[in-house]
Order: structure tokens, then C-alpha cells, then sequence
């Protein structure tokens, strides 16, 4: 329920302080004239009065908002503290409390400043590093036993140059060793870098005044919340680019990560979804147009990716992608092939199968309903087509399909569904209750809107589970919130994403502003917002939630309840929560692909957990040996469990062929579906022995 502002012309004076500017003593560059435009001006004036005026959380413009824009914008420019020096701080520190009333008076001279400063800086860096590669890369010294901090985020500015220059002397010596036990030849690794910080020395020149607005502007905005940004010009007519390539892309939802992209998360049933090949926090570092050269992205802006990884229906774009699996250490990479596509509607539709199962000495026949996104054909509904897809029609009719078969149970599977339609969210409950609420909308003025399912009687009254992870957002949380607070269906999985909040798009002067007017709530009180759903039952991890999920986000709104729209009734799951918890952990403590995907998660864990990484060759190698030797442990443990022939050596397909929720030929295949219907139906006859006791 998204509710649009109306827009209105802002009348507001444009003022401007001088403030000094720092002498150049180098020769000068194209970015050195680089200020702010009238347009600019002006359009800052009025993102500052809009999120004055209509953010939810109308937070004040203070001293203390201007610390974070300062902090958030230094992190934006300069995330590894590898760029400025402890002087260029002490300069700025000046104006650490002042942001607030440069923005109020429309004065933008101080973040154009700063970026200039940090351009200045990133020229040194790389022509520092352009000599060292002249050097040869075969002349560097591998057999030092020295370290190099990988997590700076609060390491200390460097003091002076100097210092900025032992840590990118180590950082160079870090890319080459790393390119090195990625079996990349000498030549190869001097060419490769070499072009690579060429690249992005030309690219300097190509800042533009929008790219330093935008940067400055966005370091305001999210410190409001992570959705409110700024959409400059060319990026307002498709405001989504930061977030899914769904159209003609690779169906994809991508984020910066330092210098490089990173994949949050897969559009279902889109081209990369698809391949196989692709997961959660991989990052890509190379793109390529069909056969063509591949071209080295690393340091590029989330939006120049974006453009090259896009491109016409039908054609193919390679990815060079480095695995989330392989940890900070390994940067051993492989070449994905994609044919780029529209994500259609009949991909996302939802999909019946029936599971079976032997329990407690019995057959057992489960419906399972994929349901990959909440989508509805709103083209055909206005256009009064009968036949319009949507989520609660398809799901009603495969409902009425599995009832036939005689099912004794149904799972619905919202693993990956990043949400879609909100009706259809509240929609799709209907069919599970007899009526009533399905969500709250809370405004910034505080009202709160009900939205609720005004048809009496459930179209399915029998025995149900929701099998959510961490990767089930929006809609799918707004659905499996209203079936665990009805107490319809057992929640079975992993905490979910965490977004609960609703964005409108705001047209200005120049550019579009997205920010955040409402928030969800489940009709128990309880916000989806940061901490989502929390299963009945967990399933371990397969994905680190410091990673991935709105609590991941800097400046996430946090969870908070308001009034319930239901009142508190008898949960007939929770006398029987222990006992279904302890099953599955016994029955998870022996089944192989659930002990597989538990001690590799831990593995990753250990690799991520990891500061800092040795400079030392013949050390890096036997850290690399040892993480592939238990790498390899733990698939041949899995495949002994299996009566599986072992593996002599785990190579990539291998890596990506390890049992998932996903690429799976029937349900019985699915561990983690399999597993849900088995929680079921010990529900079924634990629930069944007490009604017989009554």
C-alpha cells in the first residue's frame, strides 16, 4: 500500500557560505573545477525538505545527523581507510557538527571539497602503485614474513604518506599473491594490474559534478535509512538500477562492496537464478559482451556495472565471479555465461509437486506449492481479462488440484521469494483464514491502516507449513507473519530478510528522491521491519546474516510492535514447539546434506572471521591446502553418508554442485523440503495422540 506525496513546488532561498579551499601545489586536473550547479543546489533544498516534512521517522537535522553524514560520506569514499591521511581528516573534522546547516542553506562547497580531496588521494594510490608494477612482479619478495590488515573499516588514518605508502606496497603484494595461487602467470598478473589501476587512473577524469552531488547527497539521505537515496537524472527513469537488473539483465540484486559488486541477492526464475552458478555475497569482477574481452570491474561505480552487465533480450554477457564460498583469502575466480532475458510472469508462477514420505510407519503424501514471487498481471486485470495470472488465483486452483490427490498436508515454499504485490500477500492469506486482518500500514502521521481479507470462510482448512530463509522478503514476510500469528501454519526455516518498510518516489528539480513513508506490521503488533520472521522451527544458516538481510544494512529502521489488530488466541503449535524442535535436530544431527551445509557454513564463517592475511608465500599456500583438504573432508564425508563414490580433488563444479535448497529434479531430492514435511507430520501425530488422550 504505497501512498504517493503530492508534489509541491518548494519555494526556498538559496544561500551560500564562503569557505576556503585547499591550494593546489600538483598540476591540474579536470575533476580541480568540479562544484556544485544551481540545479544541484536546489534539488538539495528539497530533499531537505522533504525528509523534514514526509520521512517516517522525521528525524531532526542536527549537530548530531551532521556527525553521521560526515562519517557515512567518509566511509562511502574511503571504506578500508586507505586513501586519506590523518591530516586530510584534521581538515575536515572542521565541519564534523556543521553539515547540517551547510545543507539547510543549500551550501555544497564542502562535499565537493572533500571529494576533490579524495580524488587527489586516489591518484597518488594508484600511480604509486602503477610504479611499484613497473618494477616487475616477479621481483617482489614473497618469502617476508609480514602481514596486511584486511579489515580497516576502523583501523586508524595513516599518519602520512608514507605510512599509505607501506600499506599499499603490502595491498599491491596482496593482489599479486592472491593472482598467483589462482595459477595466473607472471606476465599475466603484470598485465592484468597494470591495466586494471590504468583504467581506473583514466576514469578519474571522467568525474562528473553529478557523481560528486550524488555521492554527498546519498550520505545525507541514508543516514535517514538505508531505502532513502537520491536517483540522479540518469538514473531516475529506472530507479530500481541499484537494486534488480529483473529486465533484460541477468535477474540480479546488486550492491558496492568496497571496490568491488556483490551479489545480494537472485531475482527467481531469472537468467541468473537459473545458471546455477551465481549465490548470495559472490562477487563479480570482470564482465564481458558475449566473446569479447573480458573487462576488469573491479574499483568501477555499482551503476557502470550495471550498464555493461545489461544489455538486449536474447544476447550473452560473461561474468568473471569470485564464489562468497571461497573466503577473503581465495581469489580463485571462474567464467559464468548468461543469456540475458526478461524475467516472465509463467517463470514466477507458482508450481504444485506432491512429496512423499514414510512416517512413523506410514506413507504420507504432502502438497508442496512453490511460490517464487507475489506477482499479479496488472495489465490483464485493468483490461477486465477473466483469465488474469495472479498468486491467490494460481495457488487457489493448485489447492484445489492437491485436495483432489489427497493430500495430507501442504507446504508453501517462499524460499527466495523477495516479495511483489502486497494485495496479493493479503489475498493469498484469505485463503487460509476465515477472515480478518492480513497487515498494518503505519504513515509517518501515525495512522494506521488495516488491511484485511473481508471474505468469509478459508478455501484450505487442513494441515500446513511455511518453509521461508533468510532470503524471503517483503510480501513473503507479510504472508508467513499473518500465518504464524493466526497459528495456521507451522513457520519452518530461517529468519527471514527484514524489510518492513515502504518507499515512494519523490520527483525533484533534478533527480528523484526514494525515501521511506510507512511501515509494516503483522496484525499481532509486531514489526517485520529488521528482525523479520523468526521460524518455529530453524534450519541452519546457509547464509551469513551479518551479510545479507536488512539488519545488515547501516542505519536500518529497528523492530518495534504497535496496537494488535487480533486478539490472542490459544497457539496449538506451541505445546508440541520443544518436542518438534528435538526431532528435527536428531533427525538433522544424521541426515548428511543438513551436517554438510552446517560445517561448511561454520567453515566460511571461520574464513570470514579472518582480520588479517600473511604476505608470505609458502604460508598462504599451506592456508590454501589446508581450507581445500577440509573443503574436500567435508563433501567426501557427505558422499560416504550417501553411499556416494569420494572425490579425489574438489573442483568448482563440484563446489557448485553441493546439495541445495534449489536445482532440485523432485521433492524428495530437497533435504530441506523433505525435512519440513517430516516436522509436519510429527506435529500431525503428536497433536493427534493428545486429541485421543481428551
Amino acid at each position: 500500500m504505497k501512498r504517493t506525496l503530492t508534489r509541491t513546488t518548494l519555494a526556498l532561498l538559496i544561500g551560500f557560505s564562503a569557505l576556503p579551499l585547499w591550494a593546489k601545489t600538483t598540476a591540474p586536473h579536470s575533476w580541480d573545477t568540479l562544484q556544485p550547479d544551481r540545479e544541484q543546489v536546489i534539488a538539495s533544498l528539497n530533499v531537505v525538505e522533504l525528509l523534514k516534512r514526509h520521512h517516517y521517522n522525521k528525524p531532526p537535522l542536527n549537530d548530531e545527523r551532521s556527525v553521521k553524514i560526515y562519517e557515512g560520506y567518509l566511509k562511502a569514499l574511503d571504506p578500508a581507510r586507505s586513501y586519506f591521511t590523518a591530516g586530510d581528516i584534521a581538515e575536515f573534522d572542521k565541519w564534523r557538527t556543521q553539515f547540517d546547516d551547510f545543507l539547510k542553506s543549500g551550501n555544497l562547497d564542502p562535499g565537493f571539497a572533500i571529494y576533490r580531496r579524495y580524488l587527489d588521494r586516489l591518484e597518488e594510490r594508484l600511480n604509486f602503485a602503477l610504479a611499484m608494477l613497473d618494477k616487475g612482479v616477479e621481483n617482489i619478495d614473497f618469502s617476508v614474513d609480514e602481514d596486511l590488515l584486511i579489515d580497516r573499516e576502523k583501523a586508524p588514518w595513516a599518519k602520512n604518506t608514507a605510512e599509505l605508502d607501506d600499506l599499499w606496497r603490502k595491498r599491491v603484494k596482496d593482489e599479486v599473491l592472491r593472482l598467483k595461487l589462482a595459477h595466473k602467470e607472471p606476465k599475466a598478473i603484470q598485465e592484468l594490474l597494470t591495466k586494471r589501476y590504468r583504467n581506473q587512473l583514466a576514469r578519474l577524469d571522467q568525474t562528473r559534478g553529478e557523481d560528486v552531488f550524488s555521492a554527498y547527497i546519498n550520505a545525507f539521505a541514508q543516514t535517514y535509512d538505508p531505502h532513502t537515496n537520491y536517483l540522479s537524472p540518469d538514473n531516475a527513469e529506472n530507479f530500481d538500477i541499484n537494486m534488480s537488473l529483473s529486465l533484460e539483465g541477468i535477474g540480479a540484486v546488486l550492491q558496492n562492496d568496497n571496490d568491488n559488486v556483490k551479489v545480494v541477492r537472485l531475482v527467481p526464475a531469472g537468467p541468473a537464478e537459473k545458471s546455477k552458478q551465481i549465490s548470495p555475497a559472490d562477487k563479480i569482477i570482470g564482465v564481458a559482451q558475449g566473446d569479447d574481452e573480458m573487462v576488469d570491474v573491479i574499483g568501477w561505480r555499482l551503476d557502470e556495472v550495471v550498464k555493461l552487465i545489461r544489455g538486449p533480450k536474447g544476447s550473452k554477457v560473461r561474468l568473471e565471479v569470485i564464489p562468497a564460498s571461497n573466503g577473503p583469502n581465495d581469489q580463485t575466480s571462474k567464467v559464468v555465461s548468461i543469456t540475458r532475458e526478461a524475467v516472465k510472469l509463467e517463470e514466477q508462477a507458482a508450481k504444485k509437486s506432491v512429496l512423499k514420505l514414510e512416517h512413523a510407519g506410514r506413507e504420507y503424501k504432502l502438497g508442496v506449492i512453490e511460490l517464487p514471487a507475489f506477482y499479479l498481471d496488472f495489465k490483464a486485470y485493468r483490461a477486465g481479462d477473466p483469465d488474469y495470472k495472479s498468486t491467490t488465483r494460481d495457488v487457489k486452483k493448485l489447492l484445489g488440484e492437491l485436495q483432489q490427490e489427497k493430500v495430507d498436508g501442504v507446504v508453501i515454499d517462499l524460499r527466495n521469494n523477495g516479495g511483489g504485490s502486497l494485495q496479493e500477500a493479503t489475498d493469498l492469506t484469505g485463503l487460509f483464514i476465515e477472515k480478518g486482518p492480513t497487515v498494518l500500514v503505519r504513515n509517518a502521521d501515525g495512522r494506521v491502516d488495516v488491511l484485511a481479507d473481508e471474505n468469509p470462510g478459508a478455501y484450505y482448512t487442513g494441515p500446513m507449513a511455511v518453509l521461508v530463509n533468510r532470503l524471503s522478503a517483503s510480501a513473503s514476510e507479510i504472508f508467513a507473519g499473518a500465518m504464524q500469528d493466526y497459528h495456521r501454519a507451522l513457520i519452518i526455516g530461517g529468519q527471514t530478510f527484514g524489510k518492513g518498510t515502504v518507499q515512494t518516489i519523490q520527483p525533484l528539480n533534478h533527480g528523484e528522491l526514494k525515501l521511506t513513508l510507512a511501515k509494516f506490521y503483522r496484525v499481532s503488533g509486531q514489526s517485520t521491519q529488521h528482525q523479520g520472521v523468526l521460524p518455529d522451527v530453524d534450519f541452519p544458516p546457509v547464509v551469513n546474516t551479518h551479510e545479507i538481510g536488512e539488519s545488515s544494512l547501516p542505519e536500518a529502521m529497528p523492530w518495534d510492535s504497535i496496537r494488535p489488530a487480533i486478539s490472542a488466541e490459544r497457539d496449538p503449535f506451541a505445546p508440541f514447539l520443544a518436542e518438534l524442535r528435538a526431532r528435527h535436530e536428531a533427525r538433522a544431527a544424521k541426515n548428511p546434506d543438513f551436517v554438510f551445509t552446517q560445517e561448511r557454513f561454520k567453515l566460511a564463517q571461520q574464513l570470514m572471521d579472518e582480520k588479517t592475511v600473511s604476505l608470505n608465500e609458502a604460508k598462504r599456500r599451506a592456508e590454501q591446502t589446508k581450507v581445500e583438504g577440509e573443503q574436500l573432508a567435508l563433501e567426501n564425508t557427505r558422499r560416504k553418508a550417501k553411499g556416494e563414490e569420494p572425490l579425489k580433488e574438489l573442483k568448482q563444479e563440484d563446489e557448485d554442485a553441493v546439495p541445495s535448497s534449489e536445482d532440485k529434479t523432485k521433492p524428495e531430492d530437497d533435504a530441506y523440503l523433505q525435512e519440513t514435511g517430516q516436522i509436519l507430520l510429527d506435529y500431525l501425530g503428536l497433536n493427534t495422540a493428545v486429541a485421543k488422550k481428551d
